[in-house]
């Protein structure tokens, strides 16, 4: 994160030759986009398979990435699905995210809007702004949802507190839509989740650093 890429190289290299799969991801990302080293699309290929071969969410999404491109490998949508699900079923939000996305839009898989509201709200708990105003929006259209201008209010309420911009005039819109009364109830409905997400997040932090410690 420093930019200190050859020092970072020298700690993931013997981790790399012992499987250890978090270091094969990482080292896949310095040949990718050539951090200290000259970019090889097909070493950082590699990397990825032996750590997604080891169930690493980071690598398996990495790789459903490079499937969908089509750039580095061939395109393959299907399986792009299938390793975006993976990681999506550890808990990694990015790819949750994407997941809901691709059963929206039916790519790659049967579209499918209850899911994708399903997989929506996995990463909006998870704080992920994007998804928060996904949300909102199929709770404004009524679609994988019961049609609620209150719960759209409330997740754009919550996307715009991280800073995603249109959820700002998402907002407004659904505020001109409501009574005082349930904009009011959709307020303290957005500020009791938000708490509860920020909590969450404050938790997994610290759980994660005591697992980094041990």
């Amino acid at each position: 994160n420093r930019g200190e890429f050859h020092a970072a190289i020298e700690q993931f290299r013997p981790l790399v030759a012992e499987g250890y799969a978090p270091a094969q991801y990482q080292m896949g990302i310095i040949y990718l986009h050539g951090y200290g080293v000259p970019k090889d699309s097909m070493k950082a290929l590699a990397l990825f398979e032996l750590a997604a071969k080891q169930n690493d969410s980071d690598a398996q999404f990495e790789l459903a990435l490079l499937y969908s491109e089509g750039k580095i490998v061939k395109k393959d949508l299907k399986k792009a699905y299938e390793l975006t699900r993976q990681s999506a079923t550890k808990g990694l939000a990015s790819a949750q995210f994407n997941l809901a996305v691709m059963l929206a839009n039916g790519t790659g898989v049967t579209q499918d809007d209850f899911q994708a509201a399903r997989w929506y709200k996995n990463a909006a708990d998870q704080n992920y702004a994007l998804a928060q105003y996904n949300l909102a929006l199929l709770y404004s259209e009524g679609k994988g949802v019961e049609k609620s201008t209150e719960m759209s209010l409330v997740w754009n309420t919550i996307a715009a507190w991280n800073g995603y911009p249109n959820a700002n005039q998402s907002r407004l819109l659904d505020e001109r839509a409501l009574s005082d009364v349930k904009k009011e109830a959709a307020l303290n409905k957005a500020n009791a989740l938000y708490r509860k997400i920020i909590e969450q997040e404050t938790l997994k932090a610290k759980m994660a650093q005591k697992d980094n410690f041990y």
